[in-house]
């Protein structure tokens, strides 16, 4: 029997007749999907669904989806699905991550034009009858400074745009290698500096809780005075009641916004300021990038529902049904390991090492990498899935190695996950024991046995007398219970860690109360996603 698709947002034509090309049964219903009872009623006959962003896949929607094996977004944000329900179900959620990054390009740079010369306000007198030539004094882009904050495929391509303007370009993000900056013919800068000498400021990150507010009131007054700030990223990442108080006063000469912290955005503080270019989040609304993430969508659905082929997946890595059964455990792992050590690493990563010993060697160690770099980039790019990790570590210019060895020691296989900074190397191991779960066995060549929550706490000291005391009874004069404890040392009187998995996310007060002791070098808490 045919699979089954149900289009319940606008797609193309040209989308719909690939379903179709391919043998497969489709039901094109773009409205439908404003109607989640009736959605909810119809799901269930449906292998694959199809949507924008109108429709909505909530927990509810796929209780009902009882066929459901595939979600296909086309876009790259995907808020409107929920993931997890997704994953409980066994249902793939897919996304078109590289289908709008020109378009969204493309609108930054029209937007730092249109504040540049104050063309919609121009615009707008001139329909009026008016002819206030004099009044509409621009500023020229060639020559001027522009500071890109995110240097990856969207901002990247702004860089590019930015050079053929004659601009000078400097750019802030953790993860660009000096070597990739060169080569993109940017200097790369921290971010006080970039405030302090870019005349035009672009965003180009996503929305994380490192880089929310990454423009908040103290960071505008950084900049240069006469500064133009253009956000066609996320909303949330700039103050923008601190914004519209610094153009009120002068010190920011114009700003271009095409997203806000609430959309739809029906009041702002930015809003009828003078020199405020306002869209309502347009960067992906041309038909060119509208097409291509239809069709995009549509061939990566037909393939996985044909051939099981799972591409720009969300929640599975790139394997086949046969490769899952086995690797399911390895690939939680693989995650594992890297997001420990993403969220442990804050300076550019020059290279992943990673080694497989034994019998975790001949798996598919392809997808496992994947894995590891998603897990260790996920902290700075929550978008970035097994498939696009690699894309995003290349354009980074970070190195990938893999090292496959015969079994060296007491388990049947581990993998060993090494970054290399500018400043230090820092690695992590684990297996995965026959109950299958996953488990550190080795942090900064101190061996460990750590079962892995979701919720944990990582210290390091010298060891000392005293360490395990203060933490169980920090822990429990706080009200938070320690579900395992594990400890290492490398020797005697020398460096020594803690792992703790707890039931619920550590409160910033017992974070502050731990680090005023004076007893640890360091104190992280950890997240990871365990299901």
């Amino acid at each position: 029997m045919a699979p089954k698709v149900l289009i319940s947002d606008k797609l193309s034509d040209a989308a719909v007749q690939i379903f179709k090309d391919r043998g497969i049964e489709v039901d094109f219903q773009p409205d439908l999907g404003k109607d989640k009872d009736k959605l909810a009623e119809v799901i269930g006959k449906y292998d694959g669904l199809a949507i924008r962003s109108a429709t909505k896949v909530t927990e509810k929607i796929l209780a009902a989806a009882d066929n459901l094996k595939v979600v296909g977004r086309a876009g790259i944000g995907t808020d409107n699905v929920d993931k997890d329900a997704a994953s409980k179900k066994g249902v793939i959620v897919m996304n078109t991550p590289f289908g709008n990054m020109i378009t969204t390009a493309e609108h930054a740079i029209a937007m730092m034009f249109a504040v540049a010369r104050q063309i919609p306000e121009a615009s707008a007198s001139t329909h009026a009858g008016k002819w206030e030539k004099s009044k509409f004094m621009g500023v020229e882009l060639t020559g001027k400074t522009l500071g890109v904050i995110g240097a990856g495929n969207i901002g990247g391509i702004v860089c590019d745009r930015a050079r053929g303007l004659k601009m000078k370009v400097v750019a802030y993000d953790p993860y660009l290698s000096n070597k990739k900056a060169d080569n993109m013919g940017v200097e790369k800068v921290e971010l006080d500096e970039l405030l302090a000498r870019a005349d035009f400021i672009t965003l180009h990150v996503p929305y994380t809780e490192s880089t929310a507010n990454i423009l908040s009131r103290e960071n505008l007054a950084k900049t240069k005075k006469g500064v133009r700030i253009i956000n066609c990223a996320r909303g949330g990442l700039v103050d923008e009641e601190a914004l519209a108080d610094a153009l009120k006063s002068g010190h920011v000469a114009g700003a271009a916004f095409d997203v806000f912290k609430v959309e739809p955005a029906t009041e702002n503080p930015l809003f009828n300021l003078p020199n405020v270019v306002c869209t309502p989040h347009l960067g992906a609304a041309t038909s060119e990038a509208q097409e291509n993430v239809a069709l995009q969508v549509a061939e990566q659905m037909a393939n996985y529902l044909l051939t099981g082929a799972v591409e720009n997946a969300l929640n599975m890595p790139s394997v086949t049904a046969e490769e899952a059964k086995v690797m399911g455990p390895w690939l939680t792992l693989a995650g594992h390991l890297g997001s420990f050590i993403g969220q442990m690493t804050d300076e550019p990563i020059r290279a992943i090492n990673i080694l497989y010993d034994g019998s975790v060697g001949s798996m598919n160690l392809d997808a496992l990498n994947c894995g590891v770099v998603a897990g260790i980039m996920k902290r700075a790019n929550p978008d970035v899935n097994m498939v696009s990790a690699p894309v995003v570590a290349r354009e980074k210019g970070i190195q990938i190695s893999t090292t496959n060895q015969d079994k060296s020691g007491v388990f049947d296989g581990y993998v060993k996950v090494t970054v290399v900074t500018a400043k230090r190397e820092r690695s992590v191991a684990g297996t995965v024991f026959s109950d299958g779960k996953p488990r550190f066995i080795q942090i900064k060549g101190i061996n460990i046995d750590a079962e892995i929550g979701q919720h944990m706490l990582y210290t390091t000291n010298n060891d000392v007398p005293g360490i395990i005391g203060l933490l169980g009874n920090t822990m429990g004069k706080n009200g938070v219970n320690i579900a395992n404890f594990t400890l290492g040392r490398n020797e005697a009187g020398g460096e020594a860690i803690a792992l703790l998995y707890i039931d619920d996310a550590l409160p910033h007060d017992v974070l502050k109360t731990l680090e005023g002791t004076g007893m640890f070098n360091q104190v992280k808490p950890l997240e990871f996603m365990v299901s």
